[in-house]
């Protein structure tokens, strides 16, 4: 399964389809037609968020698809599938890849990335993987741990990378050169050209969110132009 699921999303557009409870969007009917139309467009994969999203999406495509969790735990900034519980209900509701926050802060449940990721990798050796890193030492970091994709989810989201210009082309660029693994640049892309740069600069494949399944964001941007 590994393989046929990187070679399916090997230079292909993922679309992330996601909504935040207090967004417009919310509902996993919504992100499940979101996913289709992605899929019907030409995307080779996709990005969702929470078990009953990935369910409803599993339902309307046959896409691989990157399943997340976020659930904040107090005042942790770690909150992309931070603990062990968000691993095992990706892993129950049997998604293709799961993506965690992979960068150098300390989870909710006071362990390090090494000591949380070292013990999801022993129990789920046949389960893919994503590092969602924030700057290219943390990419790096998680390639040698033994991540199966590197993305850049996190660049300008961190306290330490906030303000970063994106996307980051250089950065994915880099690490797709540098860290062994296949890297999935994520992140700020918001034009046509901007896609083919990053997959052009060597990257694995890449994840356009906002641009495509964020009606509220993308009619922000455009009143903003006008303002």
């Amino acid at each position: 399964m590994e393989n046929s699921v990187m070679e399916r999303i090997k230079g292909g557009l993922i679309v992330s389809c996601q909504a935040l409870k207090e967004e417009p969007l919310y509902s996993s009917y919504i992100m499940s037609r979101m996913a289709y139309a992605a899929m019907l467009g030409g995307a080779v994969g996709i990005r969702a968020n929470t078990v009953v999203d990935i369910e409803e999406i599993k339902k309307t495509v046959d896409l691989p698809i990157i399943g997340i969790i976020k659930e904040v735990y107090g005042d942790c900034s770690v909150f992309i599938t931070p603990t062990t519980k968000e691993i095992e209900a990706l892993i129950a509701c049997g998604v293709d890849i799961i993506a965690t926050d992979a960068t150098n802060r300390i989870r909710p449940d006071g362990r390090t990335l090494d000591e949380f990721f070292g013990e999801i990798r022993v129990k789920y050796p046949d389960q893919l993987f994503m590092a969602d890193c924030s700057t290219y030492e943390e990419g790096m970091h998680a390639a040698e741990i033994g991540f199966d994709f590197i993305g850049t989810t996190l660049h300008g989201y961190t306290e330490y990378t906030k303000g970063a210009e994106l996307p980051n082309i250089d950065l994915v660029g880099q690490l797709a050169k540098d860290c062994g693994k296949p890297v999935i640049a994520e992140g700020g892309i918001w034009l046509p050209e901007q896609l083919k740069a990053a997959l052009d600069s060597g990257v694995w494949a890449a994840v356009i969110g906002g641009a495509i399944t964020r009606p509220m964001e993308i009619t922000k941007r455009f009143v903003a132009a006008i303002q």
